[in-house]
């Protein structure tokens, strides 16, 4: 039993099923299936009913666990006590469903507790040589990321999950606890930052590349010790989300004070960087560390803590244009913020909806919970006001064309968005959630091509105002 749970503490799964992918029969995955099975057999004995394993098996999409696809599956939870029998059902052509996951991966969090059990096991000794092996080529097929992300191949990759595996093990928890490894939040910090600093360039010219990089270094840090904050505040709570509860401070991977020895790391380097812009700046950057500071509180008091987000991450649309130009033009930076604040409610709150029946459970609010059945109706008025700003921000900054195109296609994203969300299925609002990083990029190249013509434009104006 004790090699069992060894072994099943490290296994992890995501219970996404996909009837579409037929590639794979229970003998593509010996040794592991095999060895798995074997482990398995062995619990026969103690058989469990639906009923007594926790709903939250049943709820939690992204609940940890390993499954062998045989015809009576074994699902084994992440506590390595529960079991639950799922029978597989088949489908008309008589194929069963399949997991779209892949069949073994490992959680970074969990490989060092497997890694021990698997090298000194006989039928798994060629777990790490397996990179010619016909299930890794199969594996590799179905998802070429797995090539990268191997353990023989990890030097090859350049993804912030492969860096982060491929780090020393001293310092993974403190990677981690940045969130390095998921840098959809340092874009969506990054993006409002570039769209102000373009919008503020000289017309006809490009942004200033110095002050994108300086951003989004800041943005890279300022999100980490946001990450660092938050999880200090709530560490209590993220023990009872599923999601959170294995998050170093969480966790007990790493103390409150080698947290706080991060945060201060982070947070100097951040002021180093805004040290670099004009003392304008300097002052409004410095001031969002409130904001900073009070947002993990938001969520015990309001059902509104996605607004409070949206006031604090969207602040680099303030400072972009202040480093530009070292004071801010309320006509065109107000609109900007306004837009801004309206997205970060719009994809967070689809965000949300991926922890709202833990939330239920341990009272955290959220808009999630606010809206519920009317999210649809209230993230398109977000969309609304989205689209109203930009279009405000571009007649009073005087933009062309590119622009508006952009403004566009990025209507065209958040109604597609808002319209194909499924907000019970948490993997697909995390995946809505990403997109938007698409979003940011689109915008940012529209406002750089419609700053860039700018100049063609009123050289036009002046021409036929010569003619007549």
């Amino acid at each position: 039993m004790r090699l069992q749970k060894a072994l099943f503490r490290g296994v992890s799964y995501s219970c996404n099923v996909n009837a579409r992918i037929s590639l794979c029969r229970l003998q593509d995955i010996s040794p592991i299936g095999k060895m798995i099975s074997r482990l398995s057999s062995t619990t026969s004995s103690t058989k469990l009913t639906s009923s007594s394993v926790p709903d939250q098996c049943n709820t939690s999409p992204a609940y940890d666990a390993h499954v062998i696809k045989t015809e009576h599956v074994k699902l084994v939870c992440n506590d390595c006590n529960r079991f639950k029998d799922i029978l597989s059902q088949n489908s008309t052509n008589n194929h069963s469903k399949l997991y779209n996951k892949s069949l073994w991966s490992l959680h970074n969090e969990s490989l060092t507790h497997t890694r021990h059990v698997m090298n000194n096991m006989p039928c798994v000794s060629n777990f790490h040589s397996m990179k010619n092996s016909d299930l890794f080529n199969k594996r590799k097929l179905m998802d070429p990321s797995v090539y990268l992300t191997h353990p023989l191949n990890r030097c090859l990759t350049v993804s912030p999950k492969g860096i982060l595996d491929a780090s020393p093990k001293m310092i993974q928890p403190y990677l981690r606890l940045i969130r390095f490894d998921k840098p959809i939040g340092t874009y969506l910090l990054y993006w409002p930052c570039t769209w102000s600093i373009a919008m503020a360039a000289t017309p006809g010219h490009l942004p200033d590349l110095w002050l994108l990089t300086l951003f989004g270094a800041g943005a890279f840090f300022m999100r980490g010790a946001g990450c660092i904050v938050n999880d200090m505040w709530d560490r209590d709570i993220d023990k009872k989300v599923e999601r959170t509860k294995l998050r170093p401070l969480t966790s007990g991977e790493l103390s409150m004070f080698q947290g706080l020895v991060c945060l201060g790391g982070m947070l100097s380097v951040s002021l180093a960087i805004l040290c670099q812009l004009n003392m304008f700046s300097i002052i409004l950057g410095a001031s969002s560390m409130l904001l900073v500071i009070l947002y993990p509180l938001a969520k015990r008091y309001t059902y509104w803590p996605q607004a409070m987000l949206g006031l604090t991450f969207n602040y680099g649309a303030l400072l972009g244009w202040a480093a530009v130009q070292a004071s801010v033009d309320l006509s065109v930076v107000l609109p900007l913020y306004a837009s801004c604040f309206a997205w970060t409610l719009l994809y967070d709150t689809i965000y949300a909806h991926q922890d709202k029946y833990d939330d239920m459970l341990i009272g955290v609010k959220s808009t999630a919970l606010r809206f519920g059945d009317q999210t649809k109706y209230w993230l398109s008025g977000f969309g609304v006001v989205m689209i109203s700003g930009l279009t405000t921000t571009g007649i009073m900054c005087d933009q062309t064309w590119p622009y508006y195109t952009a403004v566009a296609f990025t209507c065209g994203h958040l109604f597609h968005q808002i319209w194909s969300v499924d907000l019970d299925n948490a993997d697909d609002c995390a995946a809505k959630f990403r997109s938007n990083t698409r979003l940011g990029f689109l915008m940012f190249l529209g406002v750089t091509m419609g700053t860039l013509l700018k100049v063609a434009e009123e050289d036009e104006k002046e021409n036929k105002i010569k003619a007549m």
